[in-house]
Order: C-alpha cells, then sequence, then structure tokens
C-alpha cells in the first residue's frame, strides 16, 4: 500500500515538472468542453496508454522500444492535424476530409459533435508521446518492473502513477475550462483562445519531434522535483536498521520461519534443496549478486565461514537475486560462480520469489537459521562479521554440536574482494542509466536515442558526464562510436564500474587516465600501469586502485571500440 501511494504521490507531481510542457497543450486543446464526455476520456486514455507503453518498455526489451517509436511518430503525426484544424476552420474542413475514419470531432467544436471516444483517441495519443522526467520515484518503478518482469503488480504500479498525474491534469483541466468560458462569454475571444491552442499543440508536436520532453525538460525537472520525490521514498522505506547487537549469553530471538526455497529458477554446486531437508542443520542464506561490490566483499567472509564449519553442522546458500538484467542469465551467474570461487550451495532467484519470502531488501543480507527452521538473527551490508560468527558458533552449540574450532576468520581478501576503504566521504553508488542516475553534469540526456554527448571542462566532487555518440537506456548506458568515453570526479580509494560487451563475440578495449594521466601504481586488478583493459563479460571491473589514501581525483575511461555497455560506479 504504500508503494502505491508513493507511485500516486510521484504522478501528481509531474505537473510540477517541465517534462509534462509538451503535452499540455493536447490536454487544454479540450479545456472549453464538458469535463465527462471530453477530459476524462482523454486522461483515462493517456493513463492506460502509458502504463501499457512504459510496462512493455521495462519488460519487453529492445523490440518494445521500437515499437513504442513507431507508435509515437503516428501520434505526433494525429496531433500535428490536430494543432492545425485548431489553427483555421477552413483548414480543418479541407483537412478532416480524408481522416474521416479518425473523426470528425478532431475539427468539430461544437458540443452536439463530441465523442467519448475521439477524445480517448487523443488521450492514446497523447500517452504514446508522454515522456515523464525519471525522477526517483518513476526510476523505482521502472527499475522494479525490470528486475521483477511483466506481472500485475507492475502493470498497477505505474498505472497508478499514471493515474496520480491524471488527477493533476484534470485539475488544471477543470480550472482551465472555466477559464475558458469566462473568456469567451466576456470577451468574445474563442477564436483567439483556439488558435492559441493550435499554436501551443505544434509546438509540443515540434518539441516532442525535437526530443526537448527527454533531454533539457527531462535534465531541468530532475532538479525541481527530484528532491522532493526522495524525501517521499525516505519515508516510505526507511533506511535498513541496524543488526540485532548479540551478546554473550543470552539466547537469540525467534525472527520467524525459514520460507520456502521452492521459487528458485535453477541450483549451482547442488540439486535443489528444500525446508525440510535443511532440518537440523544451521543455516546461513546470503542475498547476493555479482556485480554488487558489497556483496563481492562479504563473500571470502561467507566462504570462509562455510568451509570451517561445513563439517559442523553449517549449511551455506547463496541466493543469487539479480540487480540488472544480465545477471538473470544463468550462463552469466555461472561463469562468477567459477571465477569467484563459491563453491557451496547457490540458488538462481531470477523470479525474486525466495527475496519476497524473506521480504528483503538489501544486498547482501545474511540471514542465519536454527535447526528447528527459525530465523534467529539477520545483517544488512558488509561489516561486523566477528559479530555473525559469533551467532553462528552459538546455534551450532545450540544444536549439539562441541569442540568447534575457535578464533575469527580471516579471509585475507585480495582485488575487488578486499574490504573497503572505510572512507565515509567516498563517493556514492552511482547509475549511468537515466531510471537511477545521480549528479549527471553533461547537459542533456536523450532517453532511448543515440545522442553526442560531450563533457564539461571540469567537474565538481561526485559529478560525472559522457563523452561521444552514446544511446542512454534506463538501466546503462551504450556506446555507438568508437574513442567515446565517461568522466568521474570521485573521491576514493576503488573505482569499480559494472561493464558488458554488446555481443560476448567482441571485447571492448578501453583505457584509464586519472587526473590526465596514465594510472601507473594506482590501477585497478582489471588494468595494467598504463591504464589498458579489454571488456570481455558482463561484470563489474576494479579500474582504480589508490596506492596512497583516497584522496579527490579525476577518472576517465576512452573505449577505443564501440558497443560496451555501462551500468554502475560503485567506490571502496
Amino acid at each position: 500500500m504504500l508503494v502505491l501511494i508513493l507511485a500516486y504521490l510521484g504522478g501528481v507531481l509531474t505537473i510540477l515538472s517541465p517534462c509534462i510542457l509538451p503535452v499540455l497543450p493536447f490536454v487544454f486543446a479540450r479545456a472549453d468542453r464538458p469535463f465527462a464526455r471530453n477530459g476524462l476520456p482523454m486522461l483515462l486514455g493517456m493513463a492506460l496508454t502509458f502504463a501499457l507503453v512504459a510496462t512493455l518498455a521495462a519488460v519487453g526489451g529492445s523490440w518494445a522500444i521500437q515499437a513504442n517509436q513507431y507508435g509515437r511518430v503516428i501520434a505526433m503525426v494525429v496531433l500535428a492535424v490536430l494543432g492545425l484544424t485548431l489553427l483555421s476552420t477552413r483548414l480543418a474542413e479541407w483537412i478532416s476530409r480524408p481522416f474521416v475514419a479518425l473523426g470528425n470531432t478532431l475539427s468539430q467544436h461544437s458540443d452536439e459533435h463530441d465523442s467519448v471516444w475521439s477524445a480517448a483517441g487523443l488521450g492514446v495519443a497523447t500517452g504514446l508521446l508522454w515522456a515523464p522526467c525519471a525522477g526517483p520515484i518513476l526510476g523505482l518503478l521502472l527499475t522494479g518492473a525490470a528486475l521483477n518482469g511483466a506481472s500485475l503488480q507492475t502493470s498497477l504500479l505505474l498505472l497508478t502513477y499514471a493515474a496520480g498525474a491524471a488527477t493533476s491534469l484534470a485539475l488544471a483541466l477543470i480550472i482551465g475550462g472555466r477559464v475558458f468560458s469566462l473568456m469567451k462569454r466576456s470577451l468574445g475571444a474563442g477564436e483567439w483562445v483556439r488558435r492559441a491552442l493550435g499554436v501551443l499543440v505544434l509546438a509540443g508536436v515540434a518539441a516532442i519531434a525535437l526530443g526537448l520532453d527527454t533531454g533539457l525538460l527531462t535534465r531541468v525537472s530532475l532538479a525541481s522535483t527530484g528532491g522532493l520525490e526522495q524525501k517521499l521514498i525516505d519515508a516510505a522505506r526507511p533506511a535498513p536498521p541496524p543488526a540485532p547487537v548479540v551478546k554473550q549469553g543470552e539466547p537469540l530471538p525467534v525472527e520467524g520461519e525459514l520460507p520456502s526455497l521452492e521459487g528458485a529458477t535453477q541450483w549451482f554446486n547442488s540439486p535443489p534443496l528444500s525446508v525440510q531437508s535443511l532440518r537440523g542443520k544451521v543455516v546461513l542464506v546470503d542475498f547476493w549478486t555479482y556485480s554488487c561490490i558489497n556483496c563481492i566483499r562479504a563473500l571470502p567472509y561467507v566462504h570462509a565461514w562455510a568451509d570451517k564449519y561445513k563439517d559442523h553442522g553449517l549449511v551455506v546458500i547463496g541466493v543469487h537475486a539479480p540487480e540488472f538484467a544480465f545477471e538473470k542469465d544463468p550462463q552469466n551467474v555461472g561463469k562468477a560462480i567459477k571465477d569467484l570461487g563459491v563453491d557451496y550451495p547457490v540458488a538462481l532467484d531470477n523470479n525474486y520469489a525466495i527475496w519476497k519470502g524473506f521480504n528483503n531488501e538489501y544486498w547482501p543480507a545474511h540471514y542465519f537459521i536454527d535447526p528447528q527452521g527459525r530465523i534467529r538473527h539477520h545483517h544488512f551490508g558488509e561489516g561486523e562479521y566477528a559479530q555473525s560468527e559469533d551467532v553462528i558458533r552459538q546455534l551450532l552449540t545450540e544444536a549439539g554440536q562441541k569442540n568447534l574450532p575457535g578464533g575469527y576468520v580471516q579471509p585475507g581478501a585480495q582485488g575487488a574482494e578486499a574490504a573497503g576503504s572505510g572512507d565515509a566521504m567516498r563517493s556514492p553508488e552511482t547509475y549511468v542509466g537515466y531510471a537511477r542516475a545521480e549528479n549527471f553534469a553533461g547537459g542533456q540526456v536523450a532517453h532511448d536515442d543515440a545522442w553526442n554527448y560531450h563533457a564539461p571542462a571540469s567537474l565538481m566532487t561526485n559529478q560525472w558526464a559522457l563523452n561521444g555518440r552514446w544511446t542512454v537506456r534506463d538501466e546503462s548506458a551504450r556506446l555507438d562510436a568508437a574513442n567515446g568515453s565517461i568522466v568521474y570526479r570521485f573521491r576514493g580509494r576503488d573505482l569499480h564500474l559494472v561493464l558488458g560487451p554488446l555481443h560476448d563475440d567482441k571485447p571492448a578495449r578501453f583505457r584509464v587516465t586519472i587526473d590526465g594521466k596514465a594510472p601507473g601504481n594506482d590501477h585497478g586488478m582489471d588494468t595494467d600501469a598504463d591504464g589498458n583493459g579489454t571488456v570481455t563479460s558482463q561484470r563489474l571491473y576494479q579500474l582504480v586502485r589508490q596506492a596512497n589514501g583516497t584522496g579527490e581525483r579525476t577518472f576517465e575511461i576512452t573505449f577505443l571500440d564501440p558497443g560496451v555497455q555501462a551500468y554502475a560506479f560503485t567506490f571502496g
């Protein structure tokens, strides 16, 4: 219910966003007509069409995006015709002749010719064109749709968002209709109002055709409503609570029952496990995904616990719940499991069935289960490894295990698995796709369209930009021409970037610089001292590990080959 309310409020806020401007003329084109027969059907058609298109675009892949582009072209033609008919009654009569099948009501303005269906058709066309700014709330909805796939819940959330937008537009339409009626009665200005609306409709079509609704206006909007939307998200979904304090000698509380594991789409390193088969064992369930740096840094401890206590009744289960679409590919996951040396059972949770069973919200998340199948402790994120090991030992002792090996594990992890720097001022996780992008300083972003980007001469801390020709999608950006780059002004010891080639058989070469120079001793495990490296698979790449401290630097990665896809930055 909280998410539904959040989606609705996010939709209501869109009327404050500049990127709603291109569709306002289409909405107000019928402001002088009865709301029930004109405004309401139009807004309903707009909301339903947007929800359908957004759902398909989020879960359907490139074919849905391409289909929507054709739909946008048709819609622009229809609405351009509407704008021309508003400009001139004589022109309306001439244009309408070959388009009688589309409805004469697009060019007639007497109440007797009003049609609910033509109003709904206008709403459908507007819904095809409407590209609301991807602020935090819409970004959250689109990301959830992409991760969880097509479902009634996905469509309901997007429809609720569109209903919120339709509500605020309806209020504006009702008020606008009264104003127009007053002007017509008192000033006789109806003809001029109609012509002005025609000009605005054509201006709206031009703005959409030029990409302003998904470019410049989107950038302006993110600055105006993003803060308020983020506050709503934070209020509805607060930060993860701290892990319960474990006191020596005191029993651990019961937090719930181990949910079913039957929703896994595939198992690695083991036949499918069930709640029944795990009775009598102490179980550690680790939610992770292979491109998550926090998960990667926690893995050495999970692996060490599995090795240390496997002969004393501990079963470790990794639940791989994907964050990005490429992490749903079993082949990619299997390769990551092998590369990371994970040899305990791993459940592939592509449908988030196990995730939902635990009501989990975090990567990594550790749940500790006793032999009776009861959850006795949990921990979210990195750190507090000694406390987690104390929990394992306490549960094993309760289960009757004796002569447990002493001390705490010391994995001595290297590379990306090494612990973070602990710098509280390090740069935040930064997504490259427009659904969750923040701090982009490279001008307008063209959603799902190829665009030539130019980075500014200098960046402020935590700002980033693109150079070259890129196509930015909801969760990633794809380089369309060689020698494009990404620039980031960051703070931290380590810089990681999730990358992947467009096609597995076409690796992409890159070169990294720090403050305009080769990294030297500050290179990461996936680059050499000259900054050279190659993107060979979809995974997290460690590009920088500063040898001395965590100072602020300017990072640039230039791709010598096209086709690479960039997803997210993380820092350590």
